[in-house]
């Protein structure tokens, strides 16, 4: 009559090491760090260019041209509002940093609204 194998308790082999599930064998290295790692399903895009400050500030100014007026608008009305605080006309100085504010709230306005197109904007589809 043979021995019932007990429920439960694992076989093992003589001379060979018990290891925890998910954890590399003895000897191995866990990463291969001379190469990209492989992740299944993902396929990395090819580096873009570096661009320059000037073709940067050129390609945003194309993609929402709006930005770049308000804030020449701002800095216009605070310039010339503060020039004519400084000589003493208080009625133009008020008018200008009104004006400054409403130049201010325009580029926040064209900011936002840029997000949203660019949100809304599909994607290129990787070739």
């Amino acid at each position: 009559m043979a021995a019932a194998a007990t429920p439960g308790v694992a076989e093992q082999t003589p001379g060979v090491a018990e290891q925890t599930p998910g954890a590399a064998p003895q000897g191995a290295v866990p990463f291969d760090l001379s190469q990209a790692p492989n992740i299944e399903g993902f396929s990395p895009l090819p580096k873009a260019r570096d661009e320059t400050f000037k073709e940067k500030f050129a390609r945003k100014t194309k993609e929402n041209p709006f930005v770049p007026i308000g804030c020449l608008g701002t800095a216009g009305a605070l310039i010339y509002g503060l020039r004519a605080f400084h000589q003493g006309k208080t009625r133009q100085s008020q008018l200008l940093m009104r004006g400054r504010i409403f130049a201010q709230g325009f580029t926040v306005v064209a900011i936002i609204v840029g997000v949203f197109a660019t949100a809304l904007k599909p994607k290129p589809s990787p070739p």
